[in-house]
């Protein structure tokens, strides 16, 4: 067998893992996306651990979908260590 039909195996259950880990952290994401909503509202101010933590799931479902449309070979977290892939957080407050 051929290395790419063996890499193409081994992402099957990278993919099972990987979206086991995006639905857990996705409704997460939902709940603390709906508070963040509300703290701005009320304090005018994001919550910079929040954006990061958004951020980094961000971050991780583009790692896991390059990896699983074969645009890379690096495989998402648990399998990697995701934190050198992460994108820098923008807190740029948009122009009004």
């Amino acid at each position: 067998m051929n290395t790419e039909r063996k890499e193409a195996l081994i992402r099957i259950p990278i993919a099972l893992v990987s979206w086991i880990i995006m639905e857990v952290w996705g409704v997460l994401i939902i709940v603390l996306t709906i508070f963040h909503w509300f703290v701005v509202m009320f304090t005018a101010k994001r919550n910079k651990s929040i954006a990061s933590f958004g951020n980094q799931y961000a971050s991780y479902l583009h790692n896991v979908v390059k990896y699983l449309t074969f645009a890379t070979d690096e495989r998402p977290f648990p399998f990697n260590n995701y934190l050198k892939t992460v994108e820098k957080l923008d807190m740029k407050k948009s122009k009004e």
